[in-house]
């Protein structure tokens, strides 16, 4: 784990346990590495209900309720995908929060509109779901690496923001 991502995860910990929050995890190609970073944390049980590691798109559709018809029109890399991946996840775990991963770690998979390094992550509350894009192939470790990060960052700023409102 990195010193960055770790210190996200620290920042997270903090807000979750404070304001009292819930979280779970659905990933796909960071296949379980958010979560890891997640219960890194000392005392996350306080906070984090759960994750599922969603590689299959019947796994994506069965415990995440992403609907066929987005898989099959929009494909399990794309930000439809990771958006009612999201919703699922709060669904399936009854929290607050969620985050989600999918996308082309590699070495291999990738195609000319979908190439290797093209991953989905989002966080998503009650009233929000945010996304971004990464498109940089820097082999499959820093692949997942640069997902795992973007998809703590999206939180991060999606609970920092609900803290501004307040």
């Amino acid at each position: 784990m990195s010193v960055e991502t770790k210190t996200l995860s620290k920042e997270i910990s903090e807000i979750f346990w404070k304001e009292g929050f819930t979280l779970a995890t659905a990933e796909s190609c960071t296949a379980g590495n958010v979560a890891a970073i997640i219960t890194a944390i000392p005392g996350s049980s306080r906070f984090y209900k759960g994750g599922v590691v969603a590689y299959a798109d019947e796994v994506k559709q069965e415990l995440l309720h992403v609907k066929t018809e987005t898989l099959e029109k929009q494909g399990a890399v794309s930000e439809e995908t990771v958006i009612e991946m999201v919703n699922g996840a709060k669904e399936t775990f009854h929290s607050e929060y969620a985050i989600a991963t999918s996308g082309i770690a590699g070495p291999g998979g990738g195609s000319p509109d979908k190439p290797v390094g093209t991953i989905w992550v989002a966080a998503g509350g009650k009233e929000k779901v945010i996304t971004a894009k990464l498109t940089e192939d820097n082999g499959r470790e820093q692949n997942v690496q640069a997902a795992t990060k973007k998809a703590l960052q999206l939180l991060l700023q999606l609970v920092q923001d609900k803290e501004n409102e307040q």
